[in-house]
């Protein structure tokens, strides 16, 4: 039975879990009504087809990222050739790229009026063409590039922490590189791979930024077009909750993956096993280069020169205003949501029972909720109590009578809150964890208790931890284009959506000053977590 004192955390946890439970609930109850029009309208001419794109989607930037991911990963941990020791951190700058900034990019790039295919037909003739960079092999391949630092980092740290006693008993047994990979190392890293590639495919059901550049419909664009097409937010939202339910399979797939791990008892190792030589160590260096190239360089090359062309020319006066508006919106959104997950990682903490520990967890469902989910739910929700209770209460009071919480920015704080609690609640229960009980009891000893314990005690030793967490929430609510774009009050545009705005209209010139901004910020924790992995592996 939970102490009187604990107990006091229970009515924070509880309605801390509660704003999850709020878009999911939602979601459920928007299908007491149905509207039959159009979802007759939507099964005769989109459903079927989203379906396809976005299974089609799923199985490839699957199938991709795991390759891709395990390949750089076994690479550039057990393996010595030219260039490993800056590839091995280099491989993770394009965490710092959102998936809408990189796919307008290769659409510039590679469309038939691109600076690529003008250069070839200058070379080789005008007859000269490229397939198609719009297309289902275009979308995945942008996808595969932007999240394949999901599996390369997790199967990365797996290889690295299996030691080389393992690798070394392999080669005893007379199993070969190839072989020892295929049987030792590959089913060890099996758990960490699939957390990875659920990540990948998590954000791969959730873009909506790079399927708009590309054309390519799947449920996040059928939620938008739904919404703002055929102006029915209770179709949205039940569209929202089919895409909530395959992410939660997703989520439930990779939880029984977890589950098989077996935690290894051996030293992490930091050299490599295998020297490469001549060709071998060429290919090597070859293809690790090329997606570093094709994911990283040459994007941010094409960005400063499309910056250096037009980008610069838009530097004024509302450029200004979306700076601030963004960085407004960022600043708001980490602060709430770092003083949230703090106090749910003191109530894990200082009421450590079953009910504390499952209102955390669902707590943190949250980022496992698309942005375009998220946006519709809360606007159904709010959209109701609009209509039920704040426009009569307002106009019984004598007032205008008009909505207050939908299109608030309200809503949109709310939907940031809930998205990335997860993302701030990492860092700070980490932080908390390296606190030893003995300190705040001794200082309760000595007459320091309550609000002075936490402002000298705890608050010093969590700001290392609060700052890293506010940072990540900022750098995600920046980049975050679904439930910005849907929800943000009137005249408050941010960087990402002047992305989609002018990539909307195929100013991909006028776009790289927004998104260049947005790589240099991103770039700002992906720094921290090469310096951070350096220090573990060192």
């Amino acid at each position: 039975m939970a102490h009187p004192a604990q107990r006091r955390w229970y009515p924070i946890a509880f309605a801390i879990a509660a704003l999850v439970l709020l878009p999911l609930s939602v979601l459920v109850l928007s299908w007491h009504t149905v509207d039959r029009e159009i979802w007759a309208h939507l099964w005769d001419t989109q459903l079927p087809r989203l379906l396809g794109n976005t299974l089609v989607l799923v199985l490839g930037v699957g199938c991709g990222v795991t390759v891709l991911g395990v390949s750089l990963a076994w690479l550039t941990s057990l393996c010595e050739f030219p260039g490993r020791r800056w590839l091995d951190w280099a491989l993770m700058l394009p965490f710092a790229i959102p998936a809408y900034v990189l796919a307008f990019v290769f659409v510039g790039l590679l469309d038939f009026a691109g600076p690529v295919q003008s250069l070839l037909r200058e070379w080789f003739g005008s007859g000269l063409r490229l397939p198609r960079v719009r297309s289902t092999a275009g979308v995945i391949t942008v996808l595969v590039l932007v999240f394949y630092p999901y599996v390369y980092l997790l199967a990365r740290t797996a290889f690295l922490a299996q030691g080389k006693g393992l690798m070394e008993a392999a080669r005893v047994l007379g199993q070969s590189p190839w072989q020892a990979f295929w049987r030792v190392a590959l089913p060890m890293a099996r758990p960490a791979i699939g957390a990875g590639l659920a990540l990948a495919i998590m954000e791969t059901l959730a873009d909506f930024g790079a399927v708009s550049v590309f054309n390519f419909d799947t449920f996040t664009t059928a939620i938008y077009k739904t919404w703002y097409g055929f102006f029915s937010l209770s179709s949205a939202t039940q569209l929202a909750s089919l895409l909530l339910l395959a992410v939660m399979l997703v989520l439930y797939g990779e939880h029984r993956a977890r589950g098989a791990a077996r935690p290894t008892s051996e030293r992490p190792r930091g050299k490599a096993l295998y020297h490469l030589r001549g060709f071998k160590a060429l290919a090597a260096s070859a293809w690790c280069g090329l997606v570093f190239l094709c994911a990283f360089v040459i994007p941010v090359m094409q960005l400063l020169v499309w910056f250096w062309q037009r980008g610069r020319f838009d530097l004024d006066e509302r450029y200004t205003g979306l700076i601030l508006h963004t960085l407004y919106l960022g600043g708001t959104a980490a602060a709430i949501t770092v003083g949230v997950a703090l106090l749910l990682a003191f109530a894990r903490r200082l009421a450590p029972t079953r009910p504390i520990r499952s209102a955390v967890g669902l707590a943190n469902l949250g980022y496992a909720l698309p942005g375009s989910v998220l946006a519709v739910a809360i606007m159904w929700a709010f959209s109701y109590l609009d209509r039920e209770l704040v426009i009569p209460l307002s106009t019984w009071l004598g007032g205008a009578g008009k909505p207050l919480l939908l299109g608030s920015l309200a809503a949109l704080l709310l939907a940031y809150l809930i998205r990335f609690m997860a993302v701030a609640y990492g860092p700070l229960e980490s932080s908390l964890a390296r606190i030893r009980p003995s300190l705040p009891e001794a200082s309760r000893c000595l007459g320091v208790g309550g609000p002075r314990l936490f402002f000298r005690i705890y608050l010093p030793l969590l700001l290392p931890g609060s700052l890293s967490a506010a940072l990540l929430v900022f750098v995600d609510v920046l980049k975050e284009m679904p439930a910005t774009l849907l929800m943000r009050p009137f005249g408050w545009d941010t960087l990402s959506v002047r992305v989609f705005e002018m990539t909307s209209e195929g100013e991909w010139a006028r776009a790289a000053l927004p998104a260049l901004t947005l790589v240099l910020v991103g770039l700002l924790p992906v720094i921290g977590l090469i310096r951070r992995s350096a220090r573990q592996i060192g």
